[in-house]
């Protein structure tokens, strides 16, 4: 599976093309411009906005595209923060105001962090079609897991979800998929972008929870890579805004492509391989 991440970021296409020659495109070249699912093509010179050659035809970056960038982004910072304030609870102290405060609202902030990993899980650039739905598919089975135990397990037992899960690691089986589906995320980021913190974590957030589930990490391991992972989430989620817009849209054209018929991906290969 890390084989096939590497060539998504590496931005090359199907298998059935990789022996055609590379496409130059000059300024006058046609390029693709999605809507309704087609794909048409339009002059580039006159845009205002640059122009970059990917692999089946230049791509511009359009207000749609921004909008998707910015939503994504988002949804990292608000299930690294809804996480950070959720974990800080472990480290403050039991009779402190902040300390119940946020005992009080664990629920509502481990669904919003839920919500917000989901957000960024639906638009997430990543070439690999069933890369992505495998994605998604552990979230969705950690947001129903997760929704099941605190309504069966937790509730019934007087305790929040997250409190549930730290007395009770065998919930891990339960609520871990989703942590699965992070673990997928940010292993992509680092691999395709070379973030430290996001390979870092990538080791952290399993070997949390299986420490816990297993109960062969003592407590006080557990919370200093707790704090790692806070950290490291946060510094991950908050440098996601340094880069250009461009670099989490990937290459556009391969999207656009994939997007096409087969008929008329045949004659798109057929016309780059002429060229």
């Amino acid at each position: 599976m890390a084989s096939r991440v590497l060539s998504t970021c590496l931005i090359t296409p199907p298998t059935k093309f990789t022996h055609a020659p590379p496409v130059k495109f000059s300024n006058k070249a046609s390029w693709f411009r999605s809507k309704n699912g087609r794909i048409k093509c339009g002059a580039v010179g006159d845009s205002s906005q640059p122009v970059y050659n990917g692999v089946y035809g230049p791509w511009t970056v359009e207000s749609s595209d921004v909008r998707e960038v910015i939503l994504y982004r988002s949804g990292l910072v608000t299930a690294a923060s809804s996480f950070v304030f959720a974990a800080s609870y472990a480290f403050l102290p039991s009779d402190s105001q902040l300390s119940e405060i946020i005992k009080q609202n664990l629920d509502l902030l481990y669904t919003l962090g839920a919500g917000g990993l989901g957000l960024s899980l639906f638009l997430i650039h990543i070439y690999v079609t069933e890369i992505k739905r495998t994605l998604q598919a552990f979230w969705a089975l950690g947001a129903i897991g997760s929704l099941a135990t605190c309504t069966n397990l937790a509730q019934p037992a007087g305790e929040n979800l997250i409190q549930y899960v730290v007395d009770n690691p065998i919930a891990v089986w339960f609520v871990g998929p989703l942590f699965a589906a992070l673990t997928g995320l940010v292993f992509k980021e680092g691999l395709c972008y070379g973030k430290l913190e996001a390979g870092i974590l990538t080791f952290i957030i399993p070997t949390v929870l299986l420490g816990h589930l297993t109960g062969l990490m003592d407590d006080g391991v557990k919370l200093t890579l707790l704090a790692s992972w806070m950290t490291l989430f946060v510094i991950f989620a908050g440098r996601k805004f340094t880069q250009p817009i461009k670099d989490d849209i990937g290459d556009k054209s391969v999207f656009m492509f994939n997007s096409l018929p087969d008929d008329e991906k045949k004659a798109l290969i057929k016309k780059l391989e002429q060229q």
